[in-house]
């Protein structure tokens, strides 16, 4: 049987061109059916406005709507156009991930290809369930304390779409990113450039950064939303120790 012969650099730059072609076509379709999906969209994105949002039900919070409003000519379309976008990066990622693995994987050791697997998907586990916490539980508790803070009766809020979504969307990406420790320390683990007891040792600075990325993650002046945003990354923490152990 005759083998196959080796792909050339230049058979390597169009695999990897056809890879990026059709990350950004699958992307596009799913984002094209998410513009369309205009209501059911907003609606999913809109929730935590409202005191009717589960995670208010769930702690008894008050009745009470914050209303949000427009003061640009292009600003809805755009709004609504970069969340689309958004909505398909984030249900097509499975696909390009996918992609790029399999545009990678040629070229490892079995052994390798396991273990990129294995940090393909628990990457991609850990990202969604911080985006899933974010949205909710940290997202709305930010915005009922934000939305419905003021200085006096007489100074009434007035919030804009724009301001709405980029908060959202920041803060989404962030708790996607914190949610990573775990897969970082594996890594680094693995790496040989930390170990269980010296994150150990480390708990007491770990725990002061932790609250200074939850006081920036959520800028509210309550210690209940503070402990309720910095318990979970704690835990990753705690986990990330039990993992490089």
């Amino acid at each position: 049987m005759s083998e196959t012969p080796p792909m050339t650099f230049w058979d390597h730059l169009d695999e990897l061109r056809s890879v990026i072609i059709r990350t950004v076509v699958v992307t596009v379709v799913v984002a094209a059916v998410a513009f369309c999906l205009k209501e059911q969209l907003f609606e999913i994105v809109l929730a935590p406005r409202t005191s009717d949002f589960i995670t208010y039900r769930l702690f008894g919070v008050e009745p009470f709507s914050i209303h949000l409003m427009n003061t640009g000519l292009t600003e809805q379309f755009m709004t609504h156009l970069k969340t689309a976008m958004y909505a398909g990066l984030l249900v097509a990622s499975p696909y390009i991930i996918y992609l790029l693995f399999r545009f990678v994987s040629p070229a490892l050791y079995d052994n390798e290809r396991k273990y990129a697997t294995l940090l393909c998907t628990s990457g991609y586990l850990m990202f969604m369930l911080g985006t899933l916490l974010n949205y909710f539980l940290i997202f709305p508790l930010t915005v009922k304390f934000l939305g419905t803070y003021q200085v006096s009766p007489d100074v009434a809020n007035m919030l804009t779409l724009q301001s709405y979504m980029d908060t959202l969307l920041m803060m989404n990406l962030v708790m996607g990113i914190v949610f990573e420790l775990p897969v970082v320390s594996w890594i680094l683990g693995r790496m040989g450039l930390v170990n269980a007891r010296m994150m150990q040792s480390m708990r007491r600075h770990a725990i002061v950064a932790i609250l200074v990325i939850a006081a920036i993650i959520t800028p509210t002046t309550d210690a209940f939303t503070l402990f309720i945003v910095a318990l979970p990354i704690w835990l990753l923490y705690e986990v990330s120790i039990l993992i490089v152990k």
